[in-house]
């Protein structure tokens, strides 16, 4: 059982009834955190432009660009295998500011080394050695979330936290284009390195309470190999997240090349530049903090199963509908409400996992989830963009949408229609 519902209980015993949970913008520790990692957000974008157009300007080939990603992609991947034991080991806010510090370190090397000219040897050290620390910080960061605050405002903190790191992704960009055009590539990335040091900072002012619900160090008990399947065992005992698991899965096979598909859709079916994709990639990225601030609301409403499975039908019309829009605006718009939904499914899907889990397991949980729901989007992406190129991307968005509508209908006839299943009892 987990701490909240132990200290509920008890307060319930002792007659002075249920604890009301204390509303997040009066919650200073969580004010400090959100803060923190929305400039941290922000940062980030910086180094998502500044870094491509650094190896492009130094080497000229848009191979290398692809052949870095790949490599920083790889490492991040091997690094979510081990993430979770590391998260499920350690105290979990030191673990963010260890990781924090050296993803700072790690950026300020660019900069530091380019004032002696391009070191291009360095970005294929530097940035797969970032990307796997990040990996580790994001497991984490889902763990000491449902710690800082508890798992009946967890839904809400997720959707704030979502909703302003869209609002970071949108504006990062274009402040990142401003600085680099302005004062270079390496000072962009070195804004970067700094966001690091405001996330670190924010997240030693605040407390994440330990968990006092389960084994302290249940993994050093464990077999190595048991310690590395715990998550994917524990996602397969429990009847909603085994569900959930599997058509996320289909689902991200779907849609993980959809990006692709609306940028091909604007340039060769609509005829527009470079800029018109970024303005309605802009524009559309609104729908994912009008999902993100709708959620918790909407949970409380309707109740988990409608929530998701509503979310992922209507995202399956919005897919259909992008292939039938024919104005910009159109597909801006329809963009716009499929990543709303996608929002509103993905922070009900991992509010519940944090909900569920038991906390000296949460770390592994995440990792495993994260691996499996992950695993086929490449392929899928690819077979998408094959099927764009051969057939046009009208075809594609009708078959990708129609199936996003089967996994919704199907999810209907599983555990995961239910209303609470956070209330179920836990794995078998």
């Amino acid at each position: 059982m987990c701490r909240t519902s132990v200290r509920r209980r008890v307060k319930e015993a002792a007659g002075s009834g249920p604890e009301a949970p204390r509303p997040l913008w009066r919650d200073r520790s969580f004010g400090i955190f959100w803060g923190a990692q929305t400039l941290s957000v922000a940062g980030d974008s910086f180094a998502l432009i500044a870094v491509p157009l650094l190896i492009l300007n130094a080497t000229g080939s848009v191979a290398q660009m692809g052949l870095l990603t790949g490599v920083s992609g790889a490492a991040s991947i091997v690094a979510g295998v081990f993430a979770g034991v590391l998260v499920d080991r350690f105290d979990r806010r030191t673990l963010l500011i260890v990781c924090d510090l050296a993803r700072l370190v790690l950026y300020a090397l660019i900069p530091l080394a380019w004032t002696t000219g391009p070191r291009v040897w360095l970005l294929y050290v530097v940035l797969p050695l970032a990307e796997a620390v990040g990996m580790v910080f994001q497991v984490t960061y889902v763990t000491a979330v449902r710690n800082l605050v508890g798992e009946d405002r967890v839904t809400d903190a997720n959707g704030k936290l979502y909703a302003t790191a869209a609002a970071a992704g949108i504006l990062g960009p274009m402040l990142a284009g401003v600085v680099a055009g302005r004062f270079g590539l390496t000072a962009a990335i070195g804004i970067n390195a700094v966001s690091f040091a405001v996330s670190a900072i924010g997240v030693y002012l605040i407390r994440v309470p330990r968990n006092t619900g389960g084994p302290a160090t249940p993994a050093a008990r464990e077999r190595p190999w048991r310690e590395f399947l715990a998550g994917a065992v524990f996602l397969w005992r429990h009847p909603v997240l085994r569900v959930l698991t599997v058509l996320l899965s289909c689902f991200v096979f779907l849609t993980l090349g959809l990006t692709d598909l609306v940028i091909y859709r604007l340039k060769h079916d609509l005829g527009r530049p470079d800029s018109t994709v970024g303005v309605v990639l802009g524009v559309a990225a609104v729908g994912t903090v009008i999902g993100s601030l709708l959620v918790a609301r909407l949970r409380r409403r309707v109740g988990f199963g409608p929530a998701w499975i509503g979310a992922q039908a209507v995202a399956g019309l919005a897919i259909v509908g992008v292939g039938f829009a024919g104005s910009v605006w159109g597909v801006a718009v329809i963009v716009a409400l499929y990543l709303g939904c996608v929002s509103v499914a993905g922070i009900c899907s991992m509010s519940l996992r944090q909900q569920v889990t038991p906390d000296y397991l949460l770390g592994r949980v995440t990792s495993a989830f994260w691996t499996i729901h992950f695993s086929m989007g490449p392929v899928g992406a690819a077979v998408l963009t094959w099927g764009a190129a051969r057939y046009g991307t009208t075809p594609v968005f009708v078959f990708a949408g129609v199936c996003c509508l089967l996994i919704a209908v199907a999810a209907l006839f599983t555990p995961v229609q239910g209303r609470h299943p956070e209330n179920a009892s836990p794995a078998q």
